[in-house]
């Protein structure tokens, strides 16, 4: 087990000693409060951690508190380890961006598209072209989530069973096949929809390397990059160590909720959500990023790669809002932000809504945990705590604007 520590002080890296101060006393304030359990956050600059702090419980009932190996499930920080998965086979050949992803699950070999009608009465037409790899990495592949309630195709998935995107008791392959049964919202590449996209993307992977993907992304990347806690599944060592999962209540409080992963191996291994993680892990895996595909002397990706994975790839160099499906990503979160291949890119710092530096990158996940690289600055964040909010929160944008206020240099 691998332990994240802080490695030099913040005046040395260039931050404000007194804002992380201010960062540290307002999460602390939420948890007093009883609006988080409580919270892990890490800052570094050129690959050392300049700011660490625990604060608060990892199960509240059981009094037991956050500590820096404390484990948490990332939900949707998931999507950018299953994109760097799928673009290691790229590097070696035996995955292209602009592969037809029917050519690897024939299932997905003639994609129809909604147009119009609902319920049995839905009527579809053959899509306008293929539907493609780098379409699922770029979340314009047309696919969707159950739980939007915005679009007929999201009923339909409801309908099928996917109302948390895996086809109960199945497994990765099977649930695949159902997203293949259903018509897409738009054409490929055309609109941008947030999406059970990298679960099809982590099928192609096991079918691609012919391996399931916990044991692929355990080969492949957690290994090499000595990201010794992060996984699919919690050993019975680890399950002390895992943060509980908390909603919240009608009051206003948090109550215990379940939540994956659970002890063994699930049998639905999630490419979109399904990873456990430590800190470590994370700074790892973000560190990895920062230098360009490389981390002590272990390569996974080539530097261009990374620039092409990290780079918005989103047409006419639209931001989310722009080419976001309608009703669902028309929101101000939204503005002067692209997407790369896994993760969300900074374009246009002047119109987003919370400070960001140009091409800074990464993603979050539904439990209020996050990460993200900023290259410009040799920054790196990660954040975590355990709840599933009902509504939006602040936590990130307090948490973005409180890490700008840091940086003196």
């Amino acid at each position: 087990m691998a332990v994240l520590r802080q490695e030099t002080g913040p005046g040395e890296a260039g931050l404000d000693a007194g804002a992380l101060e201010r960062l540290d006393r307002h999460f602390a304030r939420r948890v007093d409060e009883g609006q988080l359990p409580g919270f892990l956050v890490a800052v570094a600059r050129g690959g050392r951690v300049a700011h660490l702090t625990a604060y608060g419980a990892r199960d509240v009932a059981a009094g037991l508190p956050v500590e820096s190996n404390t484990l948490w499930r990332i939900y949707s920080m998931t999507k950018p380890v299953t994109a760097v998965g799928a673009l290691m086979l790229v590097e070696e050949g035996r995955l292209s961006l602009d592969d037809p992803v029917g050519r690897h699950l024939p299932e997905f070999a003639e994609p129809r598209v909604y147009e119009s009608g609902s319920g049995d009465e839905v009527r579809t037409r053959p899509a306008s072209g293929p539907l493609l790899v780098r379409h699922l990495m770029t979340h314009t592949a047309g696919l969707t989530f159950a739980f939007y309630h915005a679009h007929p195709v999201d009923a339909l998935y409801r309908a099928a069973g996917l109302e948390s995107s895996v086809l109960p008791g199945s497994d990765l392959a099977r649930t695949t096949e159902v997203y293949a049964s259903l018509p897409l919202q738009f054409d490929p590449g055309t609109q941008w929809n947030y999406s059970v996209a990298s679960n099809v993307l982590g099928r192609i992977i096991e079918v691609v390397s012919g391996q399931p993907l916990d044991t692929y992304l355990a080969e492949r990347v957690f290994r090499p990059l000595g990201m010794t806690d992060a996984g699919f599944r919690v050993t019975d060592e680890q399950a002390e160590r895992l943060a509980e999962l908390y909603g919240q209540s009608d009051g206003g409080g948090l109550e215990p909720i379940a939540g994956l992963p659970l002890r063994g191996r699930p049998r639905f291994l999630s490419g979109s959500g399904g990873m456990v993680a430590s800190a470590h892990d994370m700074h790892r895996f973000m560190e990895m990023l920062r230098r360009r595909g490389e981390l002590d002397g272990v390569r996974l990706l080539a530097p261009g790669t990374v620039d092409l994975m990290t780079r918005n790839h989103l047409p006419g160099n639209a931001d989310l809002r722009a080419f976001g499906s309608r009703p669902a990503h028309d929101e101000p979160g939204n503005d002067g932000v692209g997407f790369g291949l896994g993760v969300s890119v900074v374009i246009d710092p002047s119109r987003t809504r919370d400070p960001s530096a140009r091409g800074s990158y990464g993603w979050s996940g539904v439990a209020t945990t996050t990460f993200w690289v900023d290259p410009g600055r040799d920054l790196t964040v990660q954040f975590y705590t355990q709840v599933r909010p009902r509504s939006s929160h602040t936590v990130f944008r307090d948490l973005k604007r409180l890490v700008h206020e840091a940086v003196t240099g």
